[in-house]
């Protein structure tokens, strides 16, 4: 008898590492991974070399097709070679036409993006929900099961609009046991790390300049070290960051999360870094309400998260009826 088998729809290197975490614990069955991809026009445009600053295409796709080959994943693009008992994917901004009759499991990423006007539009007038990026996240209700970081973003994502029936507080692999990331080898300690956005890659407005000159008044006297987002112009933020702070280091890679291990402060504005940095007892920065963000910290539990989301997977290939309720009281973390 043929391994049932399990497509793995990845983004971002943060979103597809959490894949690959959870596919872990799925070693009986046959894995699967692609990158993120989307259907019709949108599919066409990013064909013509459109979409770069998105996971659809450019630096996000590139490191995604970098890291399944370095750790020998087993690709299928756009999961188009076998006929797949589950699908597990980090985003529902796009539900994929060929996987709508599937099992699907949504996981968290992170944080979500804002919400604009275009939040509203898209919700109440029924547009895609990609033209309002990541603040439509769990809305579709085009899942089986919807895996949370906290009791808090359940309560974010059913005000939303998510079905909260279909929420289940999992935890998320990453954001679930930060202080592994203490052990780490960065040289530098004591200073005030700056974790920059991609806004304007991704036609978003920032200041950047405003922005470093309030990061250099917050650091005083302190070593101030910049990272780099790994979507944004390298060159130019760089060039930025030497005319304003030119006292800072910059760095365009390394282990983000041993650099906020080793800060006494952290700035950002609407990365999930921010996370880490309360979760870790930093000074944190960030655009959005500290006091909110403390709501919806991640829970942590020792890094069981995706052994506690592929449990729900297999539950999904073995049970021949799903209970939600009853999934619900197994796995939940609240």
């Amino acid at each position: 008898m043929s391994r049932k088998k399990i497509l793995f729809i990845c983004g971002s290197l943060n979103q597809t590492s959490m894949m690959h975490q959870i596919s872990q614990y799925l070693k009986e069955y046959d894995c699967f991974f692609t990158p993120y991809y989307s259907d019709g026009m949108i599919n066409y445009l990013v064909g013509k070399g459109y979409g770069k600053f998105s996971i659809l295409n450019g630096p996000f796709r590139w490191n995604t097709e970098k890291y399944l080959e370095i750790n020998n994943l087993q690709v299928d693009y756009r999961g188009l070679k076998n006929n797949y008992d589950l699908v597990i994917t980090c985003a529902d901004l796009i539900i994929q036409k060929n996987i709508r009759n599937k099992k699907i499991i949504l996981v968290q990423e992170g944080m979500t993006d804002p919400e604009t006007i275009m939040f509203h539009l898209v919700k109440y007038f029924k547009l895609p929900r990609w033209l309002a990026s990541t603040s439509t996240m769990g809305i579709s209700n085009l899942y089986n099961i919807f895996c949370v970081a906290s009791e808090g973003y359940k309560n974010f994502f059913i005000k939303k609009g998510a079905d909260e029936n279909k929420i289940i507080v999992t935890g998320i692999p990453n954001f679930d046991n930060v202080k592994e990331f203490l052990n780490n080898d960065f040289p530098h300690k004591n200073f005030v790390l700056v974790c920059t956005s991609d806004a304007r890659e991704t036609f978003k407005y920032e200041n950047r300049k405003k922005f470093i000159q309030k990061c250099v008044r917050i650091a005083d006297d302190k070593q101030l070290i910049f990272k780099l987002h790994p979507n944004e112009n390298f060159e130019r933020a760089t060039k930025e960051i030497n005319h304003s702070a030119p006292n800072a280091i910059v760095y365009s890679s390394g282990n983000t999360n041993h650099m906020i291990a080793n800060c006494d402060v952290l700035i950002t504005k609407y990365s999930s870094v921010a996370f880490v940095g309360l979760a870790l007892n930093k000074e944190v920065h960030s655009a959005f309400d500290l006091s909110e963000l403390r709501k919806l910290l991640p829970i942590q539990n020792n890094g069981s998260s995706a052994e506690r989301i592929a449990s729900i997977g297999k539950d999904f290939l073995t049970e021949k009826e799903i209970n939600l309720d009853e999934l619900k009281e197994k796995y939940s973390c609240s």
